[in-house]
């Protein structure tokens, strides 16, 4: 190499201005706002279930693992569900809905058991089976509240990790030079 290519080599690399990663601009942007996204996402799901459980008004008994406090969050939804299952289980015997059956004796209102014109006795519906219908809709929308909870607290999680994420691509962006 002669001298005039080493002076053409360096002027044309003091002409030529850096370049920047376009790649970590892509990454950074990306990052930046899939995080925001997801920091709102999750802040909304939180605000939603915490707005709707006010807006029911529901307060937990005084038998309840959080006594007489308003359901709002994760853990007085689940006190509120753990005490309906508690009392429901108390009002049939100990017995989930899986476990009783559909039909029962029908009887008077003497205790008589009702016959039928053969003499057979008539069955009807068991009513503390029933009973289990509305308790597991309770538990089962409290249950998902507390889901709502968590879900959100992940999404404000992994929406501060990709934000944090975009502003590191930005950094190294910043210093990094690509001949």
């Amino acid at each position: 190499m002669t001298a005039i290519d080493r002076e053409k080599l360096v002027a044309t690399e003091e002409i030529s201005p850096p370049r920047k990663p376009f790649v970590l601009l892509t990454a950074a942007i990306l990052s930046l706002a899939v995080g925001l996204g997801s920091l709102a996402g999750g802040i909304f799901g939180a605000w939603y279930t915490w707005d709707h459980a006010v807006a029911q008004d529901v307060t937990t008994p005084d038998d309840a693992v959080i006594p007489e406090t308003p359901v709002r969050g994760p853990f007085t939804m689940w006190a509120q569900a753990d005490i309906i299952t508690h009392h429901q289980l108390e009002n049939t015997g100990g017995l989930y809905y899986s476990q009783m059956p559909r039909e029962v004796p029908m009887v008077d209102e003497n205790g008589a058991a009702v016959l039928d014109e053969s003499g057979e006795q008539v069955m009807g519906p068991n009513e503390a089976r029933a009973s289990w219908i509305p308790a597991t809709t309770l538990t089962t929308t409290l249950g998902l509240g507390i889901v709502s909870y968590a879900l959100s607290a992940f999404a404000v999680v992994i929406g501060l990790t990709l934000m944090f994420t975009g502003y590191v691509f930005l950094y190294i962006r910043k210093r990094a030079v690509v001949l």
